[in-house]
């Protein structure tokens, strides 16, 4: 048995050259190290696929015919890079060439299918490449003469693995030699043992970054980890390297339709000053990505349109590229009969990174202008209903453009659309995902179903041109429409509208790359390991003598807002923020590490803000420079009592004074800022590599928690790990709702439709409406002809007696009614998009509802300010976790299950109780390790410093905050504390042995004592 890295090499050139393989022998005796080329090799591939064009050259340029064609292929390989070059091929002095023809659409071209045949590839075993030295790789494969792709094998049989073949390329190869030049010849590096593989496009000595190039440990596309799964006793662990990517067809297709040269831009700071630097790298598949657009087409090829699939692809998966490439892909495919099967694919995004990433894969592939249509901000709607009646290729547009233009579609019949959408999600079910289906819906078929139910002639229907008929048969799934669904984290809806149906009933995702792959292959780092919670102990107290009423829920929430917006409790937060940054974050990644400040409101932010400012002046730090992002204007109180208003703008300021535009602040946040204080915006969609550490005081949960922290999980160089300090969320919660997405997810069963008719009699059970109501109204709203400028007030007109008998119900049965129409208008529009129920009675009460529940006032609220009936008697943070959440590898599906009601069996509506008795239940479930001994310190300076202190009244009244609580305040309090300590040594010592507390002390005595003092 030979078992040595020879053996193995001489396997895979067996496969390569079979006719499967599609390869032949390359010979070393032809090929010139100085040129890097085998021109023999090209000329043959000319001379023999180009004819005329060789015998033009031949003849023009006699014995110089090979010499001055590789002159003029250098210089535009050197100007346009090989990519291009084989793509698009070279002229020379009016001589066309190609120097590769790639695999037709379709089989209706003999002439191309031959010369697609005339490609000439080699595989050529111990590759001595060097002018220098007799140095070899293993394994190079040239097309038409040209190294394209370099293969280092290792055997661990003999010790050795892609480890060591990886070393090899980064310090034992020189970049410089011609041919590892960049997008000049080889354009993939691969390192391959036993068991893993591994690639790169560029050659950097010890800066070469190689990528994982694994299937996954149950094989592509499954659930599970990094890896390979083992072999199937058929052959070796990794031949889905030559047998799926390297074979002839598979190569040249991934040249054809994947390989492209990404550009962008970045900026970087140089002697102080801001510098655009372009920055260009070969981008190749990952094998994932390679796999899902391969079975994608395959199975589209196979069922034709009409079918849905959801990819679920954790974040880092480079879901743009994966996009990009479907998106061509799906827009070139035929069907067995040579038909195409799309007429235009349809990109539904919000993210404007993409829309330039598609444009700019997809030019690199087809240089014909208008393939690619993005109908971004700068464009109406009016430019999408254009583009989907012209027929445009590929639109990328957002969803909220459809319900301007639905009706404005030409005529949909024969015509077929791939909807890919980026980000799947809830929003799917709503009214503007309807009017995308109802603009792009062939509703033919629909309309033969419904005759047929109404033993009526087509033409018949048809010519009644009945609105309500046409938007019943634009619900459910249609043939010429197939929807194509990226998201990492899938919800319920979102499975079972873009899953696959299995035979035990449950929807999956058509494809899987887990959250747990992207983190063992080292693609995203790992958000949950270095994490620390901490737990907020408080106690408040009624400070009035009377005990008012009030609403239990709006009670809770008003006294927790006291507590969470309390001075002291945002006082001690931000010190132990800012004091984090400055021991973890400010050294990491090199010094340039930034961290982000998730807060619970716009208030929040804009206090915390202010307390940045506040505790980074006072202590005379120069490490941290904070941002603030929030939409609209917030107004709050200032130090005086005096209403102050804010905008993001207006706070957002450079050291210059200048103001950073809203649409500056990521670019600014890169440069010059190192925290970010968010109110809801960039805990979505936001990338910035530099992101380590996020600091949460905001409940979190389910999809939204994942989102939210998995903004820190992007990998840059020097960026080792990441670091979340929570002070809200327990551990157990966060570890619940990324389990749901760490490796698949998949849905129990799907909706009970019929359901929604259990709703229906509920609602009908508060008698406030009647068929006659809804007759009335739909003789309005589905009409025939043009709306006349009394139509809508008619319409209003008739929900007004319906919505004053809402307004006769009791507190109890309008809640319980508002949640009731709400459920039946939700599901109903979510049903519809999945079935087709031709219940023209159930669609009428929908419309019907639908502008019913616009008309149902909300509920009037009582004013609870309740903040200075209320007086924070102790509060306390306390650590409560510190390590990794670990998450478990089962390499199972995660089951989320479907509603088995539409509202819930009971509604609860709280009476008002006693505010003393909401204060106590609060501090009952928040009440910590605050002890009595401390709750003495704090009441008895408070009342000797405070009380009757006519003179500390007068300082109160006559300075602003910062001048009372940092030069007068100080030295009172000093003073009294000396006196008790004195007085009482046992019961004051902690004051005077810890220096934190001290302050703290101190500081919230002196807030609550100006507070007082001014208003009294």
């Amino acid at each position: 048995m030979q078992d040595n890295e020879k053996r193995f090499e001489q396997d895979i050139e067996s496969y390569l050259l079979s006719s499967v393989g599609g390869y032949l022998k390359g010979e070393l005796n032809t090929y010139d190290r100085k040129k890097a080329i085998d021109m023999k090799t090209l000329v043959t591939f000319l001379s023999t696929s180009q004819s005329n064009e060789w015998e033009r050259q031949v003849n023009r340029d006699g014995i110089d015919a090979q010499a001055r064609l590789y002159r003029c292929l250098q210089m535009n390989i050197d100007s346009e890079g090989l990519i291009h070059v084989l793509r698009n091929g070279i002229i020379d002095r009016g001589i066309r060439f190609k120097i590769a023809f790639f695999r037709p659409e379709t089989s209706l071209n003999d002439n191309v299918i031959k010369q697609y045949n005339k490609n000439i590839l080699t595989c050529t075993r111990q590759f001595k490449y060097s002018t220098q030295n007799e140095k070899s790789i293993d394994m190079v494969l040239s097309l038409n003469g040209i190294p394209i792709v370099a293969v280092e094998l290792k055997n661990q049989l003999k010790g050795q693995s892609i480890d060591n073949a990886k070393r090899q390329f980064m310090y034992d190869r020189d970049p410089k030699e011609c041919i590892f030049n960049f997008n000049n010849r080889i354009l993939v590096f691969f390192t391959v043992d036993l068991y893993e593989v591994a690639m790169a496009t560029q050659l950097k000595g010890k800066d070469t970054f190689f990528l994982p190039f694994n299937r996954g440990s149950n094989g592509a596309g499954e659930v599970g980890g990094a890896g390979n799964p083992a072999g199937d006793g058929e052959g070796y662990v990794t031949s889905y390297l030559w047998e799926n990517v390297l074979q002839k067809d598979a190569l040249l297709d991934i040249l054809q339709r994947y390989i492209h040269l990404g550009v962008s831009e970045s900026t970087e700071k140089v002697d102080g000053r801001r510098k655009t630097k372009i920055n260009k790298k070969i981008i190749f598949p990952r094998y994932h990505q390679l796999d899902v657009v391969t079975k994608l087409a395959a199975d589209v090829r196979l069922n034709g349109s009409g079918k849905n699939y959801l990819i679920q692809h954790s974040a880092g998966s480079g879901k743009s590229n994966s996009i990009a490439w479907l998106a061509y892909r799906l827009s070139t495919l035929h069907d067995k009969d040579d038909n195409s099967i799309f007429t235009s694919i349809i990109v539904v995004t919000d993210r404007r990174v993409l829309d330039n990433q598609l444009q700019n894969t997809i030019s690199g592939f087809d240089h014909v202008e208008g393939v690619v249509e993005t109908i971004d901000d700068k464009k109406s709607s009016k430019d999408l209903r254009d583009a989907i009646n012209d027929g445009k290729k590929i639109i990328i547009t957002t969803l909220q453009k459809f319900p301007v233009i639905y009706e404005e579609i030409d005529d949909n019949k024969g015509r077929r659309f791939a909807i890919i959408v980026d980000e799947a999600h809830s929003s799917q079910s709503g009214n503007s995902a309807k009017k995308l289906k109802a603009a792009l819906a062939d509703v033919e078929e629909a309309l033969k179903e419904y005759a047929g139910i109404e033993n009526q002639a087509e033409f018949e229907l048809e010519d009644t041109e009945d609105q309500l008929i046409k938007e019943l048969i634009t619900h459910g799934r249609h043939k010429n429409l197939s929807f194509f669904a990226f998201t990492a984290t899938p919800k319920e809806k979102t499975l079972e509208m873009f899953g696959e149906k299995h035979g035990d009933g449950t929807f999956r995702p058509f494809h899987n790359y887990s959250m747990r792959q992207a983190i063992e292959e080292e693609f995203i780092i790992d958000v949950l390991k270095n994490y620390m919670s901490y737990r907020t102990c408080f106690k408040i107290s009624k400070n009035t003598p009377d005990n008012p009423e009030v609403p239990t829920t709006k009670a809770v929430k008003a006294v927790r807002r006291y507590q969470e917006l309390h001075p002291h409790n945002l006082q001690q937060k931000t010190a132990v923020i800012v004091e984090q940054f400055r021991e973890i974050t400010k050294n990491k990644i090199g010094g340039n590490a930034k961290a982000m400040v998730v807060t619970a409101s716009r208030l929040h932010a804009v206090r915390y803000y202010h307390e940045f400012k506040r505790y980074i002046e006072k202590n005379k730090y120069d490490e941290i420079d904070i941002l603030i992002a929030f939409s609209g204007v917030i107004n709050d109180l200032n130090e005086h009592g005096e209403t102050v208003t804010y905008t993001e703008e207006s706070l957002n300021k450079r050291p210059d004074g200048s103001t950073i535009k809203e649409k500056q602040l990521p670019e600014d946040f890169h440069h010059d800022f190192n925290c970010l204080i968010v109110a809801e915006k960039y805990q979505t969609g936001f990338d910035e590599p530099l992101l380590h550490t996020m600091f949460v005081d905001k409940k979190l949960e389910g999809v939204k928690a994942v989102q939210t922290l998995s903004r820190l999980n992007r990998t840059c160089r020097g960026k080792d790990d990441t670091f979340i300090l929570d002070f809200v969320n327990s551990t157990e919660d966060i570890k619940k709702s990324f389990s749901r997405f760490y490796e698949a997810t998949m849905l129990d069963e799907e909706i009970n439709v019929n359901l929604i008719y259990q709703t229906q009699s509920l609602l009908r059970k508060f008698k406030l409406y009647s068929d006659a109501d809804i007759e009335n109204f739909i003789k309005i709203y589905y009409k025939n002809g043009e709306q006349t400028n009394k139509d809508l007030g008619k319409m209003t007109a008739l929900l007004k007696p319906v919505v004053d008998r809402y307004n006769d119900l009791n507190i109890e049965k309008r809640y319980e009614y508002r949640m009731t129409i709400r459920n039946f208008n939700k599901w109903y529009s979510y049903i519809v998009q999945i079935i087709r129920m031709f219940d023209k009675s159930l669609q009428m009460e929908f419309a019907f509802t639908s502008y019913l529940a616009k008309m149902i006032p909300k509920e009037s609220d009582k004013d609870i300010n309740i903040e200075d009936k209320l007086r924070l008697e102790f509060y306390k943070l306390e650590e409560t976790f510190k390590g990794d959440i670990i998450l478990e590898t089962n390499s199972i599906y995660q089951t989320l299950t479907n509603p088995k009601r539409f509202v819930p069996e009971s509604v609860v509506v709280s009476d008002d109780e006693l505010l003393e008795n909401i204060i106590r239940k609060i501090n009952e479930k928040f009440n910590g390790t605050f002890t009595e001994g401390d709750k003495v310190i704090v009441e008895t300076i408070y009342y000797k410093v405070v009380k009757d202190n006519k003179k500390l009244k007068s300082y109160a009244k006559n300075n602003d905050a910062e001048v009372f609580e940092r030069s007068i305040f100080p030295e009172i309090f000093k003073k009294v504390a000396q006196e008790c300590y004195m007085e009482s040594v046992t019961s004051f010592s902690k004051l005077f042995e810890n220096k934190k507390f001290y302050t703290s002390v101190m500081e919230e005595i002196a807030r609550e004592s100006y507070k007082d003092l001014r208003s009294s």
